[in-house]
């Protein structure tokens, strides 16, 4: 039987688990491409592993958010960075600093103009896992209890087809 300290956690430790992923996702990726000197030879990989590194911190926030109890923005309506500045600057003025490394670097940077410089992507890399870091949870879910979790996410419907997005 969980707690209600553990059950208040949750959010945190499902963002956690997901942050990571993303992030281990984001660092295959970015392998892919081949070093020359100081610059990655293919963009293509840097854009996809600095946008999906840039998602995963996304995912840290909002789990620290929700855990928090910030408000997410009405459904109809996308969270902009702003949305993440404003919060994170009556949170963590650090995090706040780490964000917008983040946004520049990999998102701007890295995601869409394609910058290749490795000192750079690097920067953006570490400012990403400093954040998701400092969301670190005492206890970090299982394996199995990620994949328990986002299958009660998972519309009924979908159900049946959750084991092909399981490699996802």
């Amino acid at each position: 039987m969980e707690t209600l300290k553990e059950q208040q956690e949750l959010p945190l430790k499902l963002a956690y688990a997901e942050a990571t992923r993303y992030m281990n996702n984001a660092e295959e990726t970015l392998k892919k491409s081949v070093k020359e000197d100081k610059y990655y030879r293919d963009d293509k990989y840097v854009r996809v592993a600095c946008g999906t590194a840039y998602l995963g911190v996304l995912k840290a926030l909002d789990g620290c958010f929700e855990f928090k109890g910030i408000p997410r923005p009405p459904k109809k309506k996308r969270a902009s960075i702003e949305y993440y500045k404003s919060n994170l600057a009556q949170l963590d003025g650090k995090m706040l600093t780490q964000l917008n490394d983040v946004y520049q670097v990999l998102h701007l940077n890295g995601c869409y103009e394609g910058v290749r410089n490795v000192a750079i992507i690097r920067s953006g890399f570490d400012s990403a896992y400093g954040i998701i870091a400092r969301i670190k949870p005492a206890h970090e879910l299982t394996p199995d209890e990620v994949k328990t979790l986002r299958a009660q996410k998972i519309p009924a419907w979908l159900r049946p087809l959750s084991s092909l997005f399981a490699l996802l």
